[in-house]
């Protein structure tokens, strides 16, 4: 049974986007020499952080965006073969228009 994720404040929930497996030259990576991707897509955003005056700032990023994002931000989860990402808005650091 697929779990619905929820992300609780300031973070959300990437799908990581797999890159080719082959090199421009034809050579084909394997898998344990192929480091693992930066870019993927959201596939859930949370409310939003809450400051310490109890206003809420609402996430600039929303469901489907395609983003890059740091090297080793984030938690890992792997549900039904899929990988998943947590990390939080702050450690996106650009949206793929």
């Amino acid at each position: 049974m697929a779990r619905k994720f929820e992300p609780l404040g300031d973070r959300v929930v990437i799908k990581r986007i797999e890159k080719d497996q082959t090199t421009t030259s034809g050579l084909v990576i394997p898998d344990t020499a192929k480091e693992q991707p930066q870019e993927g897509e959201i596939v859930a955003v949370g409310p939003g952080r809450v400051t310490d005056e109890g206003k809420k700032i609402p996430l600039e990023l929303k469901v489907g965006d395609k983003v890059i994002f740091a090297k080793y931000a984030g938690s890992e989860i792997k549900e039904d073969g899929v990988e998943y990402l947590f990390l939080r808005e702050s450690d996106i650091l650009s949206k793929i228009s």
